[in-house]
């Protein structure tokens, strides 16, 4: 149904900036509530941020909150994950997910995922 590719991932020294990409296909993409997730090496998938099919409510992980913020340009079929005052525990494999359901909370269920994006960043 709907294909995410994630793109803007890359190496990054701590305190540095990046900007995620999620572009999306299909005809579904601005009726679906958007999210990141990221998984490091030998770490469970964790929630970083997700939103709203309008853009209109954005919810964040605790650990990125204030760093950290998510948009959407449904012209564009893109969702972005704007990273600012990056960490060394940022460091993760970035996935994009179209969200089944959306409430202002943490989604649970999705219908679609992307590849990931590698973000890195040094000590």
């Amino acid at each position: 149904q709907v294909q995410l590719v994630e793109s803007g991932g890359g190496l990054v020294q701590a305190g540095g900036s990046l900007r995620l990409s999620c572009a999306a296909s299909g005809r579904t993409f601005s009726s679906k509530a958007m999210s990141w997730f990221r998984q490091a090496p030998e770490k469970e998938r964790e929630f970083v941020a997700a939103i709203s099919s309008s853009g209109g409510s954005t919810v964040y992980a605790d650990s990125v909150k204030g760093r950290f913020t998510i948009s959407r340009d449904n012209a564009k079929n893109t969702v972005y994950l704007q990273m600012d005052s990056l960490k060394p525990e940022d460091t993760a494999v970035y996935y994009c997910a179209a969200a089944l359901v959306f409430d202002g909370s943490v989604p649970r269920v999705f219908s679609s995922w992307g590849q990931g994006t590698q973000v890195t960043v040094s000590a």
